[in-house]
């Protein structure tokens, strides 16, 4: 099956990309899995909103009917939010089983990251990404979000890894395997919920138009691969660090007790992570997956604008 008959791409998304005009590509188990009903889809489409107001278009991804689709439509997002829909949760490596099933299926980081490559979108926008799993020396519980970032040439701006994770083995992980990881006016990385992790970076910009040019350098490097650009959450609703670990460590030992393991773990710990907070850890997550996406716009179209900019 040729990229052509796998690939569905919106006429908006089609017409940007062959213009060189700035596209944001977004995933969508935040829709499916993520956040709860009605909060899932009303954040897609802020996040949609907010790379528009910014002059970029976005292009939410998904799978359904055997095709990848780049853009999905508003329809389709309605079907990943409702409760109701049986909807899968693809990663990378499930690509071609699902779509050889024709399910309907939400796109992880890693999946979208495949996606947004295969249509030649440069930009990704999300909340979080995956990483080493706490206790992965045991587990060996690894989100393919990191191997997708070391073998696909996509720039993820994000708020750093799921501050459920054990964040110093996925910043060890990350330069192993050699993902330059860049803070949006911090030194820091952020911790999701956090402003703060107590982990140095060893990049930093400062405006959108150096990330653009950092992106673009990067990318005409041969052999490159993912780059990672973080900003914290939204200042007004950033939550310490030890009221995030102490829901965290609640929520761990549930999942624990009950069994819940693998691809559905992190959607029941940050379930239960925002039912601890009584909703502060969900507005957070919702602020951050907005701004996120506001900047991924900023930035697609500082690139989109200066050729200079432009990966070779």
């Amino acid at each position: 099956m040729s990229t052509s008959r796998l690939l569905w791409i919106s006429d908006e998304v089609a017409t940007a990309i062959s213009g060189g005009q700035a596209v944001v590509a977004l995933e969508s188990s935040l829709v499916a899995q993520g956040l709860p009903a009605p909060h899932n889809l009303e954040t897609a489409l802020a996040a949609e909103g907010a790379v528009r107001e910014e002059g970029a278009v976005p292009a939410t991804t998904a799978i359904d009917d055997g095709r990848l689709l780049v853009g999905a439509p508003t329809a389709l997002l309605d079907r990943l939010a409702d409760p109701q829909t049986r909807v899968a949760k693809a990663a990378s490596r499930d690509l071609g089983p699902l779509i050889a099933a024709g399910l309907l299926a939400s796109t992880t980081v890693s999946a979208a990251m495949r996606i947004a490559a295969m249509a030649g979108i440069r930009i990704l926008a999300t909340g979080g990404i995956g990483g080493v799993h706490r206790g992965a020396s045991t587990t060996f519980d690894i989100s393919s979000d990191i191997d997708e970032l070391a073998a696909t040439p996509v720039a993820v701006v994000c708020s750093g890894a799921k501050s459920i994770l054990d964040l110093p083995a996925t910043m060890e992980l990350l330069e192993t395997r050699r993902v330059p990881v860049i803070g949006l006016g911090v030194d820091e990385l952020p911790a999701f919920y956090s402003t703060t992790s107590g982990l140095a970076l060893a990049h930093r910009v400062d405006t959108p138009a150096a990330a653009a040019s950092v992106i673009g350098v990067h990318f005409s490097v041969q052999g490159s691969r993912g780059i990672l650009l973080v900003q914290p959450p939204p200042a007004d609703l950033a939550i310490p660090g030890d009221e995030v670990a102490a829901w965290i460590e609640s929520a761990s030992l549930q999942a624990a007790s009950e069994s819940v393991r693998g691809g559905a773990y992190t959607p029941f710990v940050l379930g239960r992570v925002a039912e601890l907070s009584q909703g502060r850890a969900l507005r957070t997550n919702i602020g951050l997956i907005v701004g996120n996406a506001r900047m991924a716009a900023r930035i697609a179209v500082a690139l989109a604008d200066d050729p200079s900019h432009r990966p070779a």
